[in-house]
């Protein structure tokens, strides 16, 4: 039986309707997972596969949607179903037709953001694991913020930063910030937000109607300054869009000193992803934390 035929099957199962496969384009912009437009019996889908063996990151990932959309702060992509289909993982998404927007658009993602963002919970991390791009992402629950950041993103990180052959002064270095984390958190307990996790220029449009539409989240529960944070890290929103989040829910003085903090976390992953000058960049940022506690 081809792909095309099981997946049928599986989004028929799903949706309670017959569907076929009658025509697939491949879909560009993703470098972890091959991605399609799905059509046949009067629908439109959208596909992520990949190898068999990361069925769990599309699971997860799907459920991610469904903890930000019970939120109702913001649209993201129905989940269809997430499966294995004729030895691929599969993940099957209610299709959304893109248009793009301006500053008005950006003002109404800012806020639907910080909307989401007051959706809390009563502790740190997540019921599930999940992946930041595909490296592995703990979530493991906590009652302290400080020690689930210290334990599941910065030393996690390290580890394998280890592993991938890091400068061993990044890593003395890095170990040396783990411990004084405190330093960073002293009066301040920020609620658990629901966060995207992996909130770039990349993972949000708008639909054709103007609506912000968030996707591809890494989602727990934390520091709403890490969506923030990675949001000016790599770029793609405009000034608007701060404007507007910062009106909604102002961010707390402290901010510009952690965002460097969360910052580095993504920074380390893209050095554990891809290597190259991020092992430097972690460095040089590493530093600088550590000269805010001297």
């Amino acid at each position: 039986m081809s792909l095309w035929k099981k997946l049928g099957e599986h989004i028929s199962a799903a949706s309670g309707r017959p569907f076929s496969v009658e025509r697939h384009r491949s879909l560009g912009g993703g470098c972890i997972n091959a991605a399609y437009l799905v059509e046949g019996s009067g629908e439109r889908y959208f596909v992520k596969t990949n190898q068999a063996s990361v069925g769990f990151m599309f699971e997860a990932e799907a459920a991610g949607l469904e903890e930000i959309a019970r939120s109702r702060a913001i649209r993201v992509p129905r989940p269809v179903c997430a499966g294995q289909a004729e030895g691929f993982s599969c993940l099957v998404l209610e299709y959304v037709e893109m248009g793009g927007g301006g500053d008005a658009a950006q003002q109404r993602l800012g806020r639907q953001v910080a909307a989401m963002h007051r959706a809390t919970a009563a502790r740190y991390g997540w019921s599930r694991d999940n992946t930041i791009g595909s490296t592995p992402q703990i979530n493991t629950q906590s009652d302290d913020w400080a020690a689930f950041w210290r334990a599941n993103r910065l030393d996690y990180q390290l580890r394998l930063a280890e592993k991938k052959g890091a400068p061993a002064g990044l890593l003395r270095r890095g170990e040396r910030l783990a411990a004084a984390l405190d330093a960073f958190f002293a009066g301040y307990e920020p609620p658990a937000s629901l966060l995207h996790g992996d909130l770039w220029g990349g993972n949000y449009d708008m639909d054709r109607d103007g609506a912000p539409v968030l996707f591809d989240p890494a989602v727990y529960y934390g520091d709403r300054e890490t969506d923030i944070a990675m949001a000016e890290l790599f770029g793609g929103f405009s000034p608007a869009f701060y404007a507007a989040y910062r009106e909604a829910f102002p961010l707390d003085p402290g901010y510009p000193v952690r965002k460097h903090l969360y910052s580095l976390y993504h920074i380390l992953n893209h050095f554990n992803l891809f290597g190259g000058g991020y092992g430097a960049q972690a460095e040089s940022m590493i530093d600088g934390l550590l000269a805010e506690i001297r």
